[in-house]
């Protein structure tokens, strides 16, 4: 007897449906077809005695599964479920006249129990595009994919509740989820806060900036001097994620099974990887491609500390996700698209003994030595860094002043005003919503200067020997600084503090 029951495979953020069919003729026999990795291959030792434990057999006959389309690869231990039940069916130990409706995605343990998959979030998005009824998975994937309106969504905890439910019609319990309000309900506020920041009051009007406009910013200074303090309360000052966004950046953290029991991501993901991290992990790829780092800090706030101790060569596969704002990894038989619109937020010393060219620093270092270890990162990585800004220590006065300073919730309101500005100004162009995603003609149109801004500009460029990449990085902070004062044009005083915003431009600065 022939039956189908449908699965899921994933690809990229998106999902393909999966069609199992299972045929059982006269013989003996297991033959498993259809592309499978050795995890669904060793399924039918876990599927065997999870059924005997429960009360059920593999039937000892000729047992054929196909897994359509044949030509597409499948992995991991997700099928378990699928291909039971398949089992089952075709051998009519259960009833299976609704089997079809349903796409049903587990791993079994050998008691039956269920263990939680990858990618729920895409495979229900996809279940319901194709109008499939209802979605069986485990339990702790349950909250993920009934963020999904209209598809039925049953959190199951052992295989036997699935065989009831079809052979007996007894009722799973379905998982209802109430998107908005769960969003908008967890969108309580971050435990990392500004006010617990001393002094570095430019600095903090340097984050202000960054997190308005969307820059990449990297912070240059001493050890002790608050860099990586800063940089952790970066996400708390970003304006809360739209829906929109939080079912994107969701969507990419189901893709590695980073969602259990959590429903919507509702704070903006902070990914701080070690400076130890390998290219393909940043970026994403492997033989079977997951998300990278960059990805899944898709609509937050990637890390780099230490930015100099990173090999190059990682360092260097970030220019291009940088720029485009998504990383395609190409094989052979394939292509998969991460999306990867991330702040790019570095910190470094400014030498191997991190300290400035000071006589009283405990570990001096000269001159050369600073430029040679700032050598170490290439001019068209800082090149796209909108920001950099040198992160002086605090003085003693500073930190022990017992005066609060300004707290993350009241700068967060300026940032989402200028947000608010720059939505409105690129509502009609689909994949540009703040300043730092502008192209050169959008910089053009929106940032035009007056004769004395453009005669200011003009002196910066020749004496710091800008390049044109980094003439359009001034004047999108430029834009980003005049929208924080609710300001139409752009002047001088825009343009001032932006080229002051260029420390690793000007000759001399480590002196």
């Amino acid at each position: 007897m022939l039956t189908k029951v449908y699965g899921s495979a994933v690809f990229g953020v998106e999902a393909t449906t999966i069609t199992v069919e299972v045929n059982i003729d006269k013989g003996i026999g297991y033959h498993l077809v259809g592309l499978p990795d050795n995890a669904i291959k060793e399924s039918n030792y876990r599927i065997a005695a999870a059924l005997q434990n429960n009360g059920y057999k593999i039937p000892g006959k000729k047992i054929t599964i196909n897994m359509a389309p044949a030509d597409l690869r499948k992995e991991g231990s997700a099928y378990d479920l699928t291909l039971a039940l398949g089992i089952l069916a075709a051998s009519s130990q259960i009833k299976s006249e609704n089997i079809e409706k349903y796409i049903i995605m587990g791993e079994l343990s050998l008691d039956g129990s269920l263990q939680p998959i990858k990618g729920a979030l895409p495979i229900a998005i996809k279940a319901q595009e194709e109008g499939f009824t209802g979605f069986i998975l485990p339990t702790a994937n349950a909250k993920e994919a009934a963020i999904v309106g209209d598809l039925k969504v049953y959190g199951v905890d052992n295989i036997k509740q699935v065989l009831e439910f079809f052979d007996q019609g007894v009722p799973l319990e379905q998982t209802i989820i109430d998107t908005r309000e769960e969003f908008y309900k967890s969108l309580d506020f971050p435990e990392f806060d500004f006010s617990d920041v001393k002094g570095q009051e430019s600095i903090k009007r340097c984050m202000e900036i960054a997190a308005a406009g969307g820059h990449n910013i990297i912070l240059i200074g001493p050890p002790g001097a608050g860099k990586t303090m800063l940089a952790k309360r970066l996400p708390s000052i970003l304006p809360p994620m739209t829906l929109h966004e939080a079912l994107e950046t969701t969507k990419i953290h189901s893709v590695v099974g980073k969602i259990k029991n959590m429903g919507l991501m509702s704070q903006r993901p902070f990914r701080s990887p070690h400076h130890t991290i390998s290219d393909v992990a940043l970026v994403g790829g492997g033989a079977y491609p997951q998300p990278g780092e960059i990805s899944l800090s898709h609509n937050g706030v990637l890390f780099l500390d230490e930015l100099p101790e990173f090999k190059r060569g990682v360092l260097e596969v970030m220019r291009q996700p940088l720029e485009d704002r998504e990383v395609t990894i190409s094989r052979a038989r394939f292509t998969v698209t991460y999306p990867s619109s991330f702040m790019l937020v570095a910190s470094m010393n400014p030498s191997p003994g991190g300290y400035f060219n000071d006589p009283d620093a405990p570990v001096t270092s000269s001159p050369a030595e600073m430029q040679r270890y700032l050598s170490k990162i290439s001019g068209p990585l800082l090149d796209r860094i909108d920001i950099h800004i040198e992160v002086t220590p605090v003085p003693f006065e500073k930190l022990s002043e017992e005066r609060k300073g300004e707290s993350s919730v009241d700068i967060r309101k300026r940032v989402t005003v200028a947000r608010e500005i720059q939505t409105k100004r690129f509502q009609e162009l689909e994949n540009v919503h703040y300043n730092a995603q502008m192209n050169t003609k959008q910089i053009r149109e929106y940032c035009k200067l007056d004769d004395k801004s453009k005669a200011l500009l003009k002196n910066a460029m020749e004496r710091l020997n800008l390049s044109a990449r980094a003439y359009d990085r001034i004047l999108k902070v430029a834009r980003t600084i005049a929208d924080l004062a609710g300001e139409q044009a752009l002047n001088g005083n825009h343009i001032s503090e932006a080229i002051q915003y260029r420390s690793l431009d000007r000759e001399g600065w480590l002196g």
